[in-house]
């Protein structure tokens, strides 16, 4: 049955409210997370279960609204693909190393902190390069790239910066599974939506079936996206606060390095965005990819690791929930760094 122009009308004001209203939506919802994993911390092994398929329906949302088109047009954007590139492996592992030595007394946070500084996000930093207006295509066509190159480099960093024996404790499997689940099945269906919605050629004019359903699941994906986020953010951060709680005192050291990192890091993406005269959609993209990092992809390494290591995940975590309030916050801030007449340049 078609939905009622009253109805439709409706729901897309209610979506244009959860837009306008994201930043305080995303900060309720990290309360939320917050006050559910403290108050009933037997149900965060639950909600850790829920993380990889809740972030796999967001990408799959995220990746509906972004053409595949545009995907492969971005592909080709040589001066943003060198940027990120540059940025994320060459510059951000000084920063990283000058940071980490502040806990180099204790061998489980040096390797947590290394673990996830050096690792580039390729999740949900595209949901948040959107929302800052920021051009998600070209980070999507990036994430295969990053994702493939943290993998090779990481194994090198981790013996420079902390010994060629940490690398017979961590195992890269993780890294695979999640560029499967996180990126390859979600941007799979969402190309398989797209095509639906699309129609064949011939068939441009006449409302199919599929295409009905085609339209009708990307319409539920825009207006899921919000929703989505939060939910994400609740997962995330319920499943998580308590660990981190019960080390809070151990955990301390790490906070003020991960807030130095990503307010060095927006530092780092806008002037590589200006050296490489980025347009303004592309450099706020590059900043969110310098910025956020991999979090929930390395944290099954770090959970792998040796007890005698069972610091490092918490140190992952504590900088999943340093970021996501930074991420939340930086939605407004690049734009407003990040503008016209400011840190970019037109092509």
């Amino acid at each position: 049955m078609a939905t009622p122009p009253d109805d439709a009308r409706r729901g897309s004001r209610v979506v244009e409210r959860w837009d306008r209203q994201q930043v305080p939506l995303y900060l309720l919802a990290i309360a939320l997370g917050a006050a559910i994993g403290l108050a009933l911390p037997q149900v965060a092994s639950t909600l850790e279960q829920a993380i990889t398929p809740v972030l796999a329906l967001l990408l799959f949302a995220t990746f509906s609204g972004v053409p595949l088109i545009e995907v492969g047009r971005a592909f080709r954007d040589m001066r943003f693909l060198v940027t990120v590139l540059v940025a994320n492996f060459a510059v951000v592992p000084v920063v990283v190393f000058g940071l980490s030595q502040f806990v180099a007394d204790d061998q489980g946070l040096l390797l947590g902190v290394l673990l996830v500084l050096l690792t580039p996000c390729v999740d949900y930093v595209i949901v948040f390069t959107g929302l800052a207006g920021g051009a998600r295509a070209r980070l999507l066509a990036a994430a295969p790239l990053l994702m493939l190159v943290q993998m090779l480099l990481l194994p090198v960093y981790l013996s420079l910066f902390a010994g060629p024996e940490v690398l017979e404790v961590v195992d890269v499997r993780p890294f695979v599974e999640a560029f499967v689940v996180l990126i390859l099945v979600p941007l799979a269906a969402a190309a398989g939506v797209q095509a639906l919605a699309r129609g064949r050629r011939g068939q441009r004019d006449r409302r199919t079936v599929g295409v009905t359903v085609g339209r009708a699941v990307e319409g539920a994906s825009a207006a899921a996206m919000v929703p989505l986020m939060m939910l994400t953010l609740v997962v995330v951060v319920g499943s998580q606060v308590a660990a981190v709680g019960a080390e809070v005192r151990s955990l301390a050291r790490v906070v003020p390095l991960y807030v130095a990192f990503v307010v060095v890091a927006v530092a780092v993406g806008v002037l590589a965005s200006r050296v490489a005269r980025l347009d303004v959609s592309a450099a706020r993209a590059a900043v969110f990819s310098v910025a956020t990092r991999n979090s929930l992809v390395v944290l099954p390494l770090a959970l792998a690791l040796p007890e005698s290591l069972s610091i490092a995940p918490l140190a992952v975590v504590t900088q999943t929930l340093v970021e996501l309030v930074a991420m939340v916050v930086l939605v407004r801030v690049v734009p407003l760094v990040v503008r016209e007449t400011g840190a970019a340049h037109s092509r």
